[in-house]
């Protein structure tokens, strides 16, 4: 396979950039054996970033022509264009992975953007749902009715467990432990953990599980949750779910099944939880992942301060100031 992308790439006497672009991914797919959502997402960069070195020079650039200050224009284009920093890290990561590519072949003699500075990621607070706004959402369901049985447990199980949308929708009716109050999920890099769940879930999945022999067919797969066709919910079915659910109760501009991940979190840390054991539920590899949901907490702290310390307001400090 290697001797193949070889000769591909020496094929191209010029070294055109769309040329190693292909070579590039191509190798991605064979050797790296990427995800068909990376290998698509580094595509449409680097056709962008192609079109864009194509536009400034008015002719298909070789890449060994390419320096630098072109990949630093290129930055500053997309934040004209008003790109956020993550989205032109994701840019700058494909690009460098590209030019890392050529130098290890030979293509290039040196990396000219092996340094480059990346921005900071930004530092965005998450949304999250106000207690009352969760208790609201989950007493709106109709448990008369399959739906509302089953759509109910999927609100709980993702508030009361902190789970992502693919954890959720891919849960094993072995899974989930009644008897224990645990669920046992699979996560990112298909890494287990074993996540409490409340009373609440409990029960809420308990009536699901009742109903749940309605919508079974022969073919019905041993998921948990089931769409009305006996089969594995899509990620898109569960978010319906949710963002109905949410649009009559909820003040977030955010109506999505992580919001309620993040609230989650964050009603274990202002109730006193663990950072590092909220950490291991949601299955982050880092602590660091976990303390964006501690600036949530702060805030919340300092806004309490404002409100209930008689020193505190603006006001107070003007007047002391005048005196």
């Amino acid at each position: 396979m290697r001797r193949e992308l070889n000769s591909m790439v020496s094929e191209a006497h010029n070294m055109l950039l769309y040329t190693v672009v292909a070579a590039f991914l191509q190798y991605c797919r064979t050797e790296r054996a990427y995800s068909p959502l990376t290998i698509t997402t580094y595509s449409c960069i680097l056709e962008r970033f192609c079109l864009y070195i194509q536009k400034q020079r008015d002719e298909i650039p070789d890449i060994r022509t390419v320096c630098a200050q072109d990949v630093r224009m290129f930055v500053g284009w997309l934040h004209d264009g008003g790109q956020s920093n993550n989205t032109i890290r994701k840019h700058l990561a494909a690009i460098k992975s590209l030019f890392k590519f050529a130098y290890r072949r030979g293509i290039l003699t040196s990396n000219p953007i092996a340094s480059l500075p990346v921005p900071k990621r930004d530092k965005k607070l998450p949304n999250f749902l106000q207690e009352h706004e969760i208790t609201a959402t989950l007493e709106q369901f109709d448990t008369t009715q399959v739906h509302g049985i089953r759509n109910k447990a999927i609100v709980e199980l993702l508030y009361s467990s902190g789970l992502r949308v693919s954890e959720l929708r891919m849960l094993k009716l072995a899974a989930f432990d009644a008897y224990n109050q645990t669920v046992r999920v699979v996560g990112k890099g298909s890494k287990e953990r074993i996540v409490p769940v409340g009373r609440k879930a409990l029960e809420a999945v308990r009536d699901w599980l009742r109903v749940r022999p309605l919508w079974c067919t022969a073919q019905s797969p041993d998921t948990l949750f089931l769409s009305p066709q006996g089969q594995t919910m899509s990620s898109s079915q569960v978010y319906y779910v949710v963002n109905r659910a949410l649009r009559t109760v909820a003040e977030v501009r955010q109506k999505s099944p992580h919001v309620l991940r993040h609230s989650f979190a964050t009603h274990l840390l202002n109730n006193g939880a663990d950072i590092y054991a909220v950490s291991q539920m949601l299955g982050h590899a880092s602590l660091s992942t976990t303390q964006v949901y501690t600036h949530v907490s702060i805030e919340r702290l300092k806004d309490l301060y404002k409100q209930a310390h008689p020193r505190s307001s603006t006001e107070s400090s003007t007047q002391e100031k005048s005196i």
